[in-house]
């Protein structure tokens, strides 16, 4: 059984959300403001989560600013009654949060790295790219992904905000444009480089406060005939999954495919294809074509998950409003854990320094009281502390230092890399702690 798009999709944007087009607040939206759908401007009443308050999970402290308070900003996921766009408030502009000294690096995931050059195989083989085409990926990171088209001669080029993050990519030879991206940049860069063949969006959708510019830029940077491939986290497997340490402020929107259909059907661009993949604890990778582009036809499976998703409600609020109940009872059960092992003078520290983690522990109250430290592999982190908790980072020989009697995994959809890197654990009675959706541990 098939469900055709609904027609709503197409319809013209509220007048909301239009008197916002011509009227854009500088900053964020005023608390004192009625929240609104950053894609169709309806009134927001229902709450996915309310996570409280929380600093910027990227804004690592460092020593000399430790005594110095951080700015906290309400954390409170709702959803939309009209699309149903999961979302949480835009409190900062994005500069402000993905400036020039961002910590986040992919390549430092030899799991992510892998994925990509997956990726880069299968796009090479289905859709013909080669050195005639013209790749080029939106919030390209360091280069991460653009490095193994590049290896195949495949002209790439990146747009990535992050000025440190950019540089480290072009340290590679991979040519990379530090701009955020929306109508404008694609106009810019479209009239000086050319649209292109394929145009890739790892991981980014989720993190644009204005949704519809940037879907409306993707449209103007895709050449006639080109593919578009973009990959966000499932609202599905994130409700499923109790995965609420995926909601942070550098996250604007959580996606169904049943709502982003209907954002870029608005733009004139149509999901011909639909996959669902493992990462970042289960994903979506959509492929788009130039609605007026007939020759690559919609595969079965988009109207297989259309409807799988509308069988489960997510195109009713029921849906949602059991979560909030749930992700209680994950902070509870791992608060359990954590003071009956502390009682029994057991040692605890974490496993990695990513955004969802920094949700995790200050949703949950855990300070050094819980976790003695946290380790990353990423250098950039070495020396830092955790935002909020003020949880120290160390390189990951540390663990080996001081041998702990329990290693909370933070990145959790990591946790068969991070397991296997530190299998070594073993050797004195080392255990792993996974948090989510309900803690485990694992000898």
């Amino acid at each position: 059984m098939t469900a055709t798009l609904p027609t709503a999709s197409a319809a013209p944007l509220p007048a909301a959300t239009q008197k916002n087009r011509r009227n854009p607040l500088p900053h964020a939206v005023q608390p004192a403001m009625e929240p609104r759908c950053r894609f169709c401007g309806e009134a927001l009443h229902t709450t996915l989560v309310d996570l409280g308050t929380s600093p910027l999970c990227e804004d690592f402290v460092r020593p000399e600013d430790f005594n110095r308070a951080e700015a906290q900003y309400p954390l409170h996921a709702r959803v939309c009654g009209s699309c149903f766009l999961v979302q949480v408030g835009d409190f900062l502009p994005a500069d402000k949060i993905f400036r020039d000294e961002y910590c986040y690096f992919s390549s430092y995931s030899t799991t992510w790295l892998a994925h990509a050059r997956r990726y880069t195989e299968q796009m090479v083989t289905r859709f013909g790219i080669g050195p005639e085409e013209f790749v080029v990926e939106v919030a390209s990171n360091d280069g991460y992904l653009l490095q193994y088209f590049l290896e195949r001669d495949i002209p790439v080029l990146g747009i990535e905000p992050a000025g440190n993050v950019a540089d480290a990519a072009r340290s590679k030879g991979i040519n990379t444009l530090s701009k955020f991206f929306g109508r404008r940049t694609a106009q810019e860069v479209a009239s000086t480089y050319g649209q292109a063949d394929l145009l890739i969006g790892n991981n980014v959708l989720a993190h644009v406060p204005d949704i519809n510019d940037f879907v409306g830029g993707l449209k103007i940077m895709l050449k006639p005939g080109g593919v578009l491939t973009m990959e966000f986290p499932h609202l599905l497997r994130l409700i499923e999954g109790r995965q609420f340490d995926t909601i942070y402020h550098e996250h604007f929107s959580y996606l169904s495919f049943y709502t982003v259909e209907r954002i870029f059907a608005h733009h004139g661009l149509t999901l011909f294809d639909v996959e669902e993949l493992p990462t970042h604890g289960g994903s979506l990778r959509i492929y788009a074509r130039h609605a007026t582009d007939d020759a690559r036809p919609v595969e079965a499976r988009v109207a297989e998950l259309r409807q799988r998703e509308i069988e489960l409600g997510v195109n009713t609020l029921p849906f949602y409003t059991a979560f909030s109940e749930a992700v209680k009872e994950t902070k509870r059960a791992l608060l359990s854990f954590l003071i009956e092992v502390k009682r029994a003078g057991k040692t605890v520290v974490g496993y990695g320094a990513p955004g969802k983690g920094n949700t995790l522990l200050n949703y949950c109250g855990i300070r050094t009281d819980f976790l003695d430290y946290t380790v990353d592999a990423n250098p950039h982190k070495h020396g830092l502390f955790l935002p909020g908790s003020r949880i120290p980072i160390y390189h990951p020989d540390r663990i080996r230092q001081t041998r702990p009697d329990f290693v909370l995994i933070l990145p959790w959809n990591l946790r068969a890399e991070i397991m296997q890197q530190m299998a070594d654990i073993r050797q004195w009675g080392g255990r792993f702690v996974v948090p989510i959706p309900m803690v485990a541990v694992y000898d």
